[in-house]
């Protein structure tokens, strides 16, 4: 089973089509969102997702009433932080502000897999067997760069994408 994941969008449409477009070519079956969508119309892009999507809020997501509207009239998952489970894999999305808190979470042997975003920066560690990972930012803006991820759940493999 492969996740799909992306972080750090800020309203930048044209990456999230591409990102949407990604997923349903490589068969993604659960897409995660680290956080700073910035505005929900940016939410409604993911319409054509085939995949399901989960997510989490960002610090620049003022409007969190109306993501949680979209999101639940679409049937996505949204909140301050998501988990799940997915081929025996237990993950949990945050955007990561605190870095702390990201370790922690790696630490304390509930998760295989964290997905945070916030620091526009791509990275994977793998911390007491727990990998942490960032898919670096989507929009492009502070690296010039817009990524995703793919992991293979199976292997645990993951692939950095450019969009």
């Amino acid at each position: 089973m492969i996740l799909g994941a992306i972080s750090d969008t800020h309203d930048n449409a044209e990456a999230v089509d591409r990102a949407v477009k990604l997923f349903n070519e490589r068969g993604v079956k659960f897409a995660v969102h680290g956080g700073d969508w910035c505005a929900p119309f940016t939410l409604l892009r993911f319409k054509a997702l085939k995949a399901e999507l989960k997510g989490v809020y960002g610090n620049v997501d003022g409007e969190r009433q109306k993501l949680m509207e979209y999101g639940k009239s679409l049937g996505y998952e949204l909140g301050e932080f998501v988990e799940f489970e997915a081929e025996d894999v237990k993950v949990s999305v945050i955007h990561g502000v605190d870095e702390r808190l990201v370790k922690a979470l790696a630490k304390c042997g509930e998760y295989t897999l964290v997905v945070r975003g916030h620091t526009h920066k791509q990275g994977l560690v793998n911390l007491g067997g727990c990998l942490i990972l960032n898919p670096g930012e989507a929009c492009g803006y502070i690296t010039g760069k817009r990524s995703a991820a793919v992991i293979n759940l199976k292997t645990m493999y993951v692939e950095f994408i450019e969009l």
